[in-house]
């Protein structure tokens, strides 16, 4: 991912993107079912790092399991990169918490750009007032040991139904959490700054009076001629 392209997402919103993504044939980019802790921050932009949960089974998964270095939960949370987002397949149930505040600090403080489930954390409002994008389901406060199992660290997964590739580009704001695949993201970043600014004339006009006729959708031959005479204004 392009420097240029990062930045164009930190300033791009998830239903801008989705429809770029419809618009290129991918339908099913938005994680269902997930949503950020606390509104009002700034954009989650980085690169998926995967963890996935499957149903935990009681002789494999007592409590001592923690005591383990390498138990799975916790050397993904160590071992996620500086400005990444640790992406969770919690088999979008939130029985069983996929993570806590201590975890979540831990990777907020290692540097990563977010962190998401389609499951619950615990720890909830602690988690909402950290300065650090979190997205999930629902509060959950039963630990994950409970019902979950951690297995697989940075392998392909699914998400509130969407396929999670490590390195895809994860895009998180009020609205929610998009994927975008690797090799689209400066693509995506590229027709999201023509998008915008075509948007940021649309609300110009819609605010003066004019109507959507011809004007969103761009059908309309004398609208195209406006616009391209208030862009040279703009840029």
């Amino acid at each position: 991912m392009l420097a240029s392209t990062k930045e164009q997402l930190k300033v791009t919103s998830t239903p801008t993107i989705a429809t770029i993504l419809y618009k290129l044939g991918l339908r099913n980019q938005f994680i269902q079912g997930v949503k950020p802790l606390a509104l009002g921050k700034p954009n989650m932009v980085g690169e998926a790092f995967t963890l996935r949960y499957i149903p935990a089974r009681e002789d494999l998964n007592p409590i001592s399991v923690f005591m383990n270095p390498e138990h799975p939960q916790r050397v993904a949370v160590e071992t996620c990169p500086e400005g990444a987002v640790l992406v969770m397949d919690s088999r979008k149930s939130a029985r069983a918490a996929s993570a806590g505040s201590i975890l979540v600090t831990r990777l907020m403080v290692r540097g990563a750009a977010g962190i998401v489930t389609d499951g619950g954390f615990r720890d909830s409002s602690v988690i909402a007032a950290l300065p650090f994008p979190s997205f999930h389901n629902t509060p959950s406060a039963p630990t994950n040991l409970t019902l979950n199992q951690a297995l697989d660290i940075n392998v392909p997964i699914g998400c509130g139904d969407v396929a999670v590739f490590p390195g895809d580009i994860i895009v998180g704001d009020d609205d929610g959490v998009m994927v975008i695949p690797a090799q689209l993201a400066d693509k995506v970043a590229e027709e999201a700054k023509k998008m915008e600014l075509y948007e940021e004339y649309v609300t110009e006009k819609v605010a003066g009076g004019f109507s959507i006729i011809g004007l969103y959708p761009l059908t309309s031959e004398d609208v195209k001629l406006d616009f391209e005479k208030w862009k040279k204004k703009k840029i």
